[in-house]
């Protein structure tokens, strides 16, 4: 009980050390990062979120890391690690990855495909609905999706990547961005129409007017140098400063109610280029005035600017001429108008309530005069009846969009353990008798290894166990495991095999690279290659080796994760059937000598080195019967099934070694067969003496 403590206590410490290491990066680590002329702000919170300075030290973005806000775990049990680099408008500058472990992209792929991927967030907006699509397929124009190009043979990782990036991106969102819409922005109706006049826009509150009398701004500046600077408001304290009157133009029947013939045709035609800009009237009949001396038509007006739940909306001047309706108010007429525009595709709600900045300035001495400054906000919102809003289309679930894009694969591979059951249940008996029993086995193998494998990508492998062990050692989440339903519906079959037949079943029959192993196997025999066996003390010390390796492993798992995945390369599934062979000369060394071994010795490494394969015979200890059929003879004295059985998995005695037997038949097909099973041989031979048939002599 001690012992089991302390190991527990060892391991807390050791995985406090690697939780310590997974924290936020530090600002020395981040900031080189960041590509001039942006640079690093202020961190915002203790989960890794920081300001993004321009050029100018003014505040453009957010920067931050996923993991700290969403790490979701990766097919080795770790999150996978990305930086994201937002403007104020939520459209994404960057996407860089930081770190991971997906086994595909450490040693298989490569990692360069896993970088390209994140290169195509680059210009898009969380406004957009992203989903990963099928690799290198183009996404539709017309679509309200954005496509991104998967990876090939790692589809799973980058679903995975996704969902990660987006659920740190939705929290940067709320908290930070709460004005970036989380889906497509509305736009005003076309189709809507509603007789209106000034007076009624007035009336139901679509004209905002702000008034701010001269001792109102006065006070404003009261103590400071800038307080005795405006003469005009101190000699006419009861004066106006600012008359301000806010009108969204984007809807037709607003526009139509505000601006006479000809602007409402110039209005008309910019719209029909400019479709998704909302115009926005703003008039001021004060003395205030909207911009500048040194305004420029078609730029950002210096005085006036806006936001949106306290972030900032890019308002632009559209440099049209406004001339309004004669029922409009007279003042009106004559004072500084305005129609700004602001990109609805930032996440721009009309609908909402949202802020005009009014920057009132005064300056203070002759020669360079000290510029002081004070914001007169002005709130405005537009009735939601003039607007439509498009459907938000959710993405599926990451699961069951895996799910649907391999629908035909599931159904084939459903079929293929259907029958695969059928055959080794019901039919074992009378499959197992058939003539044609071997060369029925090598085709099933052959579709086990091209389409489980190789199309399907169904190889399981030790770090989908190692990858558990870790989200259960850590209270992480299972959610990496229904990103690959081919793989998972293997796993579901190799797992209902553990109740009837123990590990025979996947080790046997739905191991892509056991397959090989017995093609090469097949290969020796043909060309006639001497066969080794080891003697039968050193076969049972050799099968230990595959439980040291996956002691090895699991230790590694929890004292130094950060080698998982170099250390799972003792199986060679990865470069045998993930990546076909296309990887570095070493790994496929490694699986061709292991192939090449096969031919001499019997499937060599499933029988003592495959982790996978220790994995295996443990779930197969919950196997409810045995289900090869035993004669008392069995051992004593026939020794025939013993003999004859290549994996060793059958004791003198007679008794069948279920941890080791890889389900073949071949002891099935002798137990029935009345030419080879020496019991019924004997029998048979008792029978023709009591018939009076003379038994021939051998």
């Amino acid at each position: 009980m001690g012992g089991k403590v302390l190991i527990k206590a060892v391991a807390a410490i050791v995985f406090s050390a690697f939780a310590a290491l997974a924290q936020p990066l530090s600002r020395d680590d981040i900031a080189p990062m960041i590509v001039p002329p942006m640079e690093l702000g202020e961190r915002l919170n203790d989960r890794g979120v920081w300001s993004l300075l321009n050029s100018g030290g003014a505040q453009a973005g957010f920067v931050f890391e996923t993991e700290p806000m969403a790490p979701l775990p990766g097919f080795s049990g770790a999150p996978i690690n990305m930086l994201v680099i937002l403007d104020l408008d939520g459209r994404y500058l960057d996407v860089r990855l930081i770190s991971h472990n997906e086994p595909i992209f450490v040693s298989g792929l490569g990692e360069a495909p896993f970088y390209r991927f994140f290169e195509q967030y680059r210009g898009l907006s969380i406004s957009d609905t992203i989903v990963v699509g099928t690799p290198y397929g183009d996404a539709d124009q017309g679509s309200a999706l954005v496509y991104l190009d998967g990876v090939t043979k790692a589809t799973a990782s980058v679903r995975i990547a996704h969902e990660s990036l987006l659920a740190a991106v939705h929290q940067v969102a709320r908290e930070k961005m709460q004005g970036v819409a989380a889906g497509p922005p509305g736009f005003p109706d076309p189709d809507y129409r509603e007789a209106l006049s000034w007076n009624d826009l007035v009336s139901q509150g679509l004209v905002t007017r702000k008034v701010v009398l001269n001792h109102e701004i006065d006070a404003e500046f009261a103590g400071t140098v800038w307080s005795d600077d405006d003469a005009e408001a101190q000699a006419d304290p009861n004066g106006v400063y600012l008359d301000l009157w806010i009108v969204d133009l984007g809807p037709p029947s607003i526009a139509e109610a505000v601006l006479d013939e000809e602007s409402l045709a110039d209005l008309q035609e910019f719209l029909s280029i400019s479709e998704n800009d909302e115009p926005i009237l703003v008039i001021d009949i004060g003395r205030h005035g909207l911009v500048g001396e040194d305004f420029v038509r078609n730029t950002a007006p210096d005085w006036l600017s806006a936001t949106q739940d306290s972030l900032p909306i890019a308002l632009r001047d559209s440099d049209l001429w406004v001339s309004l309706k004669s029922d409009v108010h007279e003042e009106l007429h004559d004072g500084a108008r305005l129609i700004l525009r602001t990109d609805r595709r930032v996440g721009f709600d009309p609908t909402r309530e949202w802020e005009l900045n009014v920057k009132a300035v005064r300056e203070h001495g002759m020669f360079r005069p000290e510029i002081g400054s004070v914001t007169i906000p002005v709130k405005h919102q537009t009735d939601a009846r003039f607007f439509r809003k498009p459907e938000v289309i959710k993405p599926l679930p990451p699961w069951l969009e895996a799910l649907n894009a391999r629908v035909t694969d599931l159904a084939i591979l459903g079929a293929f353990i259907a029958a695969l059951f059928m055959l080794l249940g019901p039919g074992m008996r009378w499959f197992a008798s058939r003539k044609l029993f071997t060369p029925a086995r090598l085709a099933i193998l052959a579709v086990v290894a091209g389409f489980v494998g190789w199309w399907g990508q169904g190889q399981l492998s030790v770090v989908t166990v190692l990858g558990v062990i870790r989200a259960a050692w850590e209270g992480g989440s299972y959610a990496f495991l229904v990103y690959d339903p081919f793989s998972l519906l293997v796993w579901a079959a190799a797992i209902a095999g553990f109740l009837l037949w123990g590990r025979g079943l996947f080790c046997g029959w739905l191991c892509p690279f056991g397959a090989l192993q017995e093609f090469a196997h097949h290969i020796g025999r043909a060309l006639r290659l001497p066969r080794l066996e080891p003697a039968a003390h050193w076969d049972r010390r050799l099968k230990w080796i595959k439980y040291a390796v996956l002691a090895g492993l699991v230790a590694i798992v929890f004292f130094a994760p950060q080698h998982v995945e170099k250390a799972s390369e003792v199986e060679p599934f990865k470069t045998a059937i993930t990546t076909f062979f296309l990887r570095e000369w070493y790994y496929v060394a490694y699986a061709v000598l292991l192939l090449l071994a096969s031919t001499v010795l019997f499937k060599g490494f499933c029988r003592y080195l495959c982790p996978l394969g220790a994995v295996m015979v443990v779930g197969g200890l919950v196997r409810g019967r045995d289900w090869i059929a035993r004669r008392e003879e069995c051992g004593s004295p026939c020794q025939l099934c013993r003999v004859k059985c290549n994996y060793g998995s059958i004791a003198r005695s007679g008794r069948i070694d279920y941890a080791e037997c890889f389900q073949c038949l071949d002891c099935v097909a002798i137990h029935d067969d009345r030419a080879r099973c020496v019991p019924l041989v004997l029998e048979g031979r008792k029978g023709q003496r009591a018939s009076g048939l003379e038994v021939p002599a051998e």
